[in-house]
């Protein structure tokens, strides 16, 4: 979702890295309806009731074509899925201070509008729930700037010029704007996605930063635009310079991903497992390699259809993802396949985390057509130096333990002997 929102709002349907399994769909849908039905409501009743100003119009009219602008700049990039963050709060925070309510409640419908058929089409319901998200946090923030500056675009911009305490009240309502559309996103991703942890949907130390980047830039073009509107035409440049710059990094980012699932893809897996194994080496630590498949994934697919299937590898990945630490190298192989490398675990450790792991999967019930589809895996452990000295021979030895894991019955926990001729479970 375009912004903040749109970050947060990608839980909705996926988790960034962090892949949610299906949550409540009758919770979400009541909860999406009540705010779309009151982000309309409070349009109609401000449409009616705001009295229309040629200035606030204009106003209203330049910061839209910026905002545009803005995804005029996204569109060319040719930006995959995954790709959310932008800085179109720059030109929506600005809307929410200087004018009345009600422009805060439109602005975010022709700039979602235009970012879903100019940029990426995704879901409806994700669209509209973050342009709902948008518009009643922009409300709120208006409202409570103009108790304090009733008049900001009147007087000659006084309020910066005075300084105090236009300026603090503007800090603080742009941080009221990003906190409630935060939580209001949040809240719908963590519907969809209850097994995720509330810290998971609502800030990770980078999303906070770019809020902090995206309230600075949105009040400096609030002053901005209150001085004067010809100053945007040098607003802008910067603003569309730096959202480059920031999707520029996202692409890095999103090169290095699944996009199904949002895990490492397998080059980029095998070249931070490298960086492991080297690291080792060196330290003579130890380090455990689990390669996990999912049980019968094929007729999940065959029977329920593929849209199921990919639920499927969403929540393995997701439990994967909660259940390790930060610093565990998870990724997706292909297919139904993902491996794992712990650094630091021996081999009671990388059972243990093994078994945990199938364990928390069982517990996993996918909803489909006919009920819900239960999941299994099956896991080949290896251990650096016992098993194998590089990542290709640790790979060799977690497949063969894997394979006899299948033979053996499925979802179960195998270690591969020391001489590499058979595999003993954990």
């Amino acid at each position: 979702m375009q912004s903040s929102a749109e970050d947060r709002g990608g839980e909705l349907a996926r988790t960034p890295r962090r892949a949610g399994a299906p949550g409540r769909p009758s919770l979400l849908a009541a909860y999406v309806s009540v705010a779309v039905a009151l982000h309309l409501a409070l349009t109609v009743v401000g449409v009616l009731r705001t009295p229309v100003r040629l200035y606030e119009v204009v106003t209203f009219a330049a910061l839209l074509v910026c905002g545009a602008a803005c995804i005029e700049v996204s569109r060319r990039l040719g930006l995959p899925a995954g790709v959310a963050r932008d800085l179109l709060s720059a030109w929506w925070l600005p809307v929410a201070l200087l004018l009345p309510p009600v422009y805060a409640l439109l602005i975010p419908i022709p700039l979602q509008l235009l970012s879903h058929f100019r940029v990426r089409r995704t879901l409806l319901y994700r669209r509209v729930m973050v342009t709902s998200a948008l518009a009643l946090a922009g409300a709120c923030a208006s409202m409570l700037f103009h108790l304090v500056v009733p008049r900001p675009l009147e007087g000659g911009a006084q309020w910066v010029i005075d300084g105090y305490p236009g300026l603090p009240a503007a800090v603080g309502c742009a941080a009221l704007f990003t906190v409630m559309n935060t939580a209001l996103v949040a809240a719908a991703a963590y519907m969809a996605n209850p097994e995720s942890s509330w810290r998971e949907v609502l800030w990770n130390r980078e999303n906070l930063l770019l809020d902090v980047v995206e309230l600075c830039a949105g009040v400096l073009v609030a002053i901005t635009s209150s001085l004067s509107l010809s100053l945007l035409l040098l607003a802008l440049p910067p603003v569309v310079l730096l959202q480059r710059s920031l999707m520029h990094q996202q692409l890095q980012a999103a090169a290095r991903t699944d996009a199904k699932t949002g895990l490492l893809n397998a080059a980029a897996w095998q070249r931070e497992a490298d960086t492991e194994l080297a690291r080792a080496q060196r330290t003579h630590e130890p380090l455990a390699l689990l390669l996990i498949d999912i049980d019968y994934f094929k007729r999940v697919n065959d029977t329920h259809g593929h849209l199921v299937g990919d639920q499927v590898l969403i929540g393995v990945a997701s439990t994967l993802c909660n259940q390790l630490r930060d610093y565990d190298v998870v990724g997706r192989f292909g297919g139904e396949e993902f491996v794992v490398l712990l650094p630091g675990a021996d081999t009671v450790e990388a059972c243990r985390v093994a078994e945990r792991l199938r364990g928390r999967v069982r517990r996993l019930a996918i909803p489909a057509e006919d009920g819900t589809v239960g999941v299994t895996i099956s896991v080949g452990v290896a251990l650096f130096r016992m098993h194998g000295e590089d990542l290709i021979e640790l790979l060799a030895a977690a497949d063969l333990a894997l394979y006899r894991a299948k033979q053996s019955g499925r979802d179960r926990v195998c270690l591969p002997a020391v001489d590499g001729s058979k595999a003993e479970e954990a």
